[in-house]
């Protein structure tokens, strides 16, 4: 007889896979210290692990059953660590390869949605090395400008005045990676959580003032999170798209998808994260406590993703 669900032993011993190199390293290890507590509490073996070269040793002396990734940016979130998991047949959370792949770049999920006929805002692509006057110029402003491969707002600057284009085109100087710049959505600013085959309550992000930076994301304690961010028909209609757009992107397991509506109602993608934030000012356990699944049951639920076979 195979173990009930609920039972903790049937997921054996779990690495909680955190920190890592990434610009993204402080906010991991915050989201993975909560991740550890919550699995421990419900009698989970877990585990800390910091990056994935540790990771590797541990697996090749088999101290693992599975993992649950919650290494936010860079290795651990762009298809290498997946790729490596999937080769050693070790069951993980989140997206698979391809989606993990796609998801950390932007510029080529945008495409993809625009292929699908999603909506999302007019962009450009900057290069490395590109001029990034001449392209907002191009676009117009108000725009934004990004990395194209990095998350938790890490490079990312509003472009609203000259004085502004300067301290991006600073930035973009000194950066080794592809930029994306993108149209500003005057509106509001709402995230959608995925968790499996269901979108949770939308949640409207109100900064105190300016926009919803690092520093508001992480630190700040007065932004305010409306859940859910809508009403009615346009509540289903946001969670139905980013339900959508996060399926088109190849994703799987868990994972939330960033929003902007427009003051006429017009919803645009903006990107999708394949490992959210798990601290105390995350996104996807504020939407699901609206549906009454509290921090410990929603870690419970995304590593009980990992003893399904991936859609």
């Amino acid at each position: 007889m195979s173990p009930r669900p609920s039972d903790p032993a049937v997921f054996g011993r779990v690495a909680v896979l955190l920190g890592g190199t990434s610009a993204e390293r402080e906010v991991s290890l915050d989201s993975g210290r909560n991740v550890l507590e919550a699995l421990r509490s419900r009698g989970v073996d877990a585990q800390r692990v910091d990056g994935i070269p540790t990771l590797i040793r541990e697996l090749q002396d088999k101290h693992f059953d599975r993992v649950f990734n919650i290494l936010h940016g860079g290795a651990g979130e762009n298809g290498t660590l997946q790729g490596l998991l999937e080769s050693l047949g070790v069951p993980y959370t989140g997206a698979g390869v391809l989606g993990s792949a796609l998801t950390m770049d932007k510029i080529r999920t945008k495409q993809v949605w625009i292929a699908e006929g999603l909506p999302t805002p007019a962009f450009r692509r900057i290069p490395a090395g590109g001029d990034v006057r001449a392209t907002v110029g191009e676009l117009g402003m108000p725009a934004f400008l990004k990395p194209s491969s990095e998350g938790s707002s890490v490079g990312a600057f509003r472009v609203t005045s000259d004085a502004e284009l300067v301290r991006a085109a600073e930035f973009a100087a000194g950066y080794a990676g592809e930029l994306l710049v993108e149209q500003l959505v005057e509106g509001d600013e709402l995230t959608v959580g995925i968790l499996g085959t269901e979108a949770l309550p939308s949640i409207r992000i109100v900064p105190k003032q300016g926009w919803y930076d690092y520093h508001a994301k992480y630190q700040a304690e007065d932004t305010q999170y409306l859940c859910p961010g809508l009403e009615g028909e346009a509540e289903d209609a946001i969670r139905a798209l980013a339900l959508r757009a996060f399926r088109a992107a190849g994703c799987s397991g868990w994972g939330r998808v960033d929003v902007m509506r427009d003051r006429a109602g017009n919803l645009f993608l903006l990107e999708v994260n394949t490992a959210p934030g798990m601290t105390s000012h995350s996104l996807v356990p504020k939407a699901a406590r609206q549906l009454g699944i509290e921090f410990d049951a929603l870690c419970w639920a995304i590593l009980a993703q990992t003893l399904e076979p991936r859609p």
